[in-house]
């Protein structure tokens, strides 16, 4: 699959689990966020709006089948079911109560990947806008090339994923540990690197930045006339 910087998240307790499946869709292109347990995947719901769930049926406390049911009173968002049970009422509920697909542990990697790829179509829920206008440049999302300066730069990839992001909700401060896991980053310094460098290519003053702004305490946000 081709770059698309679509965000999700997957819950499951099984630590195995969840590694292997974050580094292979991270490895399809995917941004991707993970939780052990209902309570955690609440908590990163707050504050970062997902593409799609992945969600385990059987984890301790809350189990996916709640999990879902809770979801659905506030979101449409699709939601995938790994599930060990093998009854067919045990796989139906899980569609009655919500979920768009499931999928029977034990499973091949690459066959979440054609169900999630398949949902994602079908469902078109990519709401990313193609380019925004920054004063007087424009810069293209999808090839990340920025027009109107005198000569045209072009964003390297961890660039144009931090703008894709932000300017997905303009206005909406992202916390710098939100960015960092969305962004699967493993040093801090690497997210201030890429800001410092954003604003150089989209700011007339990179010191005093009209656009990608710093919320202190908080994080960044991204202003768009």
């Amino acid at each position: 699959m081709s770059e698309n910087n679509l965000h999700i998240l997957l819950v499951d307790d099984d630590d195995k689990i969840r590694e292997l499946l974050k580094t292979f869709l991270v490895d399809n292109k995917y941004l991707v966020s993970t939780a052990s347990n209902a309570a955690e995947a609440k908590e990163v719901l707050k504050y970062i709006t997902f593409d799609l769930l992945v969600i385990d049926i059987m984890m301790p406390g809350q189990n996916g089948y709640e999990l879902t049911k809770e979801i659905r009173e506030k979101s449409l968002i699709p939601i995938i079911h790994l599930t060990a049970m093998g009854e067919t009422e045990d796989r139906v509920h899980g569609l009655e109560i919500g979920a768009d697909d499931y999928l029977g542990k034990p499973f091949e990697p690459k066959e979440l990947l054609l169900r999630i790829n398949n949902i994602l179509n079908k469902t078109s829920i990519k709401k990313e806008t193609k380019q925004i206008q920054l004063d007087n440049i424009i810069v293209d999302l999808k090839s990340g090339v920025i027009k109107g300066k005198s000569t045209e730069l072009s964003l390297n990839e961890n660039e144009l994923k931090i703008l894709r992001i932000l300017s997905k909700f303009p206005g909406k401060s992202f916390s710098r540990e939100e960015l960092i896991t969305s962004l699967n980053f493993n040093q801090e310094r690497t997210l201030d690197v890429c800001i410092n460098r954003l604003r150089k290519k989209i700011e007339k003053d990179p010191k005093i930045p009209k656009f990608l702004k710093t919320k202190r305490g908080s994080g960044y946000e991204l202003w768009i006339d």
